[in-house]
C-alpha cells in the first residue's frame, strides 16, 4: 500500500501508531504480563514514563488479549505495534492513563482516537467513534468513544486495537499496566 506525503504527515503529526500484523496466525491469549515497558526495538524507553499504577485497561471488564505486542526488529518491518483486546460493538473505550486528545477522527476507513500522556507517550486506539474532541483533556477512565463495526484483521471476532507510541518507539502497552493475573495455556 503507497501513502500518500500528505497522509503520512498527518498521521506523523497525530503520533498514530496503527497496527500492523506480520501475517503468522494469531494465537489466542488470555492475560500475560511484561516485567518492563518493551519498545519495538527493544530497548528501555528514553526518560520517565507514567508509573503503572497511572495505567489502566481501555476495556471494562479486563479483556482477552487477541494479538499480542509483537515489534518488529527494524522499525520499516512488519510487526504489531500494539495489542488486540477482544471487544464488543458499541463497547466503551477508556483512556487508559490522564491526557489530551490529539487526534479523533476516521483514518483509512477506521475511527481513530489518539491520546498523549504525561511524559510524552501516546495511546492511539482503533476501530473508534471518537466521543472527545481534539484538544480535550481527559482523566484515567474517561470514555473516549465507542468500539465500532469497522473491518480490521481480527475477523471475524471485534477487537480493539490498542498502541502506544513515545517519540519514534512503539511500547507494548500490556507493560504500562504492571502486574496482573498470568494465565499459562498448554503446548499445542
Amino acid at each position: 500500500m503507497v501513502f500518500s506525503s500528505e497522509l503520512v504527515a498527518t498521521l506523523a503529526g497525530a503520533g498514530l501508531a496503527l497496527g500492523l500484523t506480520t501475517g503468522l496466525s494469531p494465537a489466542t491469549e488470555s492475560r500475560a504480563s511484561s516485567p518492563a515497558p518493551r519498545t519495538a526495538a527493544g530497548a528501555e524507553p528514553r526518560g520517565p514514563v507514567a508509573q503503572p499504577d497511572d495505567w489502566a485497561w481501555p476495556l471494562l471488564p479486563q479483556p482477552d488479549v487477541v494479538h499480542r505486542f509483537a515489534p518488529p526488529r527494524r522499525r520499516w518491518e512488519p510487526g504489531h505495534r500494539g495489542v488486540d483486546l477482544r471487544a464488543s460493538v458499541g463497547q466503551s473505550v477508556h483512556a487508559p492513563a490522564a491526557g489530551e486528545v490529539t487526534f479523533a477522527a476516521r483514518l483509512a476507513g477506521r475511527g481513530v482516537v489518539v491520546v498523549r500522556h504525561p511524559g510524552g507517550p501516546r495511546s492511539t486506539f482503533e476501530p473508534v467513534a471518537g466521543s472527545v474532541s481534539v484538544g480535550a483533556t481527559v482523566a484515567r477512565g474517561q470514555v473516549v468513544g465507542l468500539v465500532t463495526d469497522d473491518r480490521t484483521h481480527c475477523e471475524p471476532t471485534t477487537c480493539l486495537h490498542w498502541g502506544v507510541i513515545r517519540g519514534r518507539e512503539y511500547l507494548d502497552p500490556l507493560s504500562l499496566l504492571g502486574r496482573f493475573p498470568v494465565v499459562l495455556l498448554p503446548l499445542g
